[in-house]
């Protein structure tokens, strides 16, 4: 397999061809993402619902992504393996933004970092890539504002709701961003994004005019089972059927026919007789 990607392959995908991304948590979503040869594998901290369990993602924690960052980036070689900042790792000011993100690359072993926000968080944004650090941008629904949206709700449906994502996304790409995430907006507003930036866009409930395009694992696979976005296609259903292989073992055991002769491991009959004489 060819040397793994970086932030300015990435970059220079842009005009070339649609880029793919989806994300890991682990050493086996890591192995599996990372085999069928996407772009970019992001340990989002939408690990929060869908490996931790928990409503959104605002109680994930530096030390919940690291951990798991660490652990995909064992199962990932091909892809940019992008780490993402959570809620309260990077708002309260440059300093605290700057040593978190590094964290990312010295215990993480991730190769970029991502973060949400617009103007807001540019001073962040100017620090961390003036550390060495690429930084992916994040725009329009950005889960860890849902307080402030009053939920997982679509954004940039007004003309002058979608002027400020405009102008959100030129500020981002300015400050040295080298791709930018559009989450649910309108298709026009993305390709409208799309065309004002010279970094690639990747959507997610964003359309098909976006550079490249990102899904979460466990929905693609059918592996959460809380809910369905609207913008996910579920490639596979692999929920139902894990429950009933776990069904099947249970009942296996129940009946005593798991384990068989061929799971275990026979004593040689002469070990036993001196054992049981």
């Amino acid at each position: 397999m060819s040397k793994q990607l970086t932030a300015p392959d990435i970059q220079a995908l842009k005009g070339r061809r649609k880029i793919v991304a989806v994300t890991a948590y682990d050493y086996p979503t890591g192995c599996i993402a990372d085999a069928a040869e996407p772009d970019v594998v992001l340990v989002g901290d939408s690990l929060g619902m869908v490996v931790m369990g928990l409503p959104d993602t605002l109680s994930v924690t530096m030390e919940d992504m690291l951990h798991h960052c660490r652990c995909a980036a064992r199962g990932v070689s091909h892809a940019l393996l992008v780490g993402d900042l959570p809620f309260l790792s990077y708002q309260a000011g440059v300093e605290q933004a700057v040593l978190n993100a590094g964290r990312f690359l010295k215990e993480g072993d991730a190769r970029a970092v991502k973060l949400e926000g617009g103007r807001a968080v540019l001073p962040q944004v100017r620090a961390i890539v003036a550390a060495g650090i690429p930084v992916m941008g994040h725009i329009g629904l950005t889960p860890q504002h849902i307080a402030g949206f009053g939920g997982f709700k679509a954004q940039g449906k007004t003309a002058e709701a979608a002027r400020i994502l405009l102008e959100d996304a030129r500020a981002l790409a300015d400050a040295g961003c080298f791709a930018l995430t559009l989450e649910a907006v309108p298709r026009e507003v993305a390709r409208l994004v799309t065309e004002a930036v010279a970094i690639p866009t990747i959507g997610i409930g964003a359309g098909p005019d976006t550079d490249g395009q990102v899904l979460v694992f466990h929905d693609l696979l059918g592996l959460f089972d809380r809910f369905v976005p609207k913008f996910v296609k579920q490639y596979a259903q692999l929920f139902g059927p894990a429950v009933e292989a776990v069904r099947t073992y249970a009942e296996e055991v129940r009946q005593g026919t798991f384990p068989g002769p061929e799971h275990t491991t026979p004593m040689d009959s002469k070990e036993l007789e001196r054992l049981t004489d």
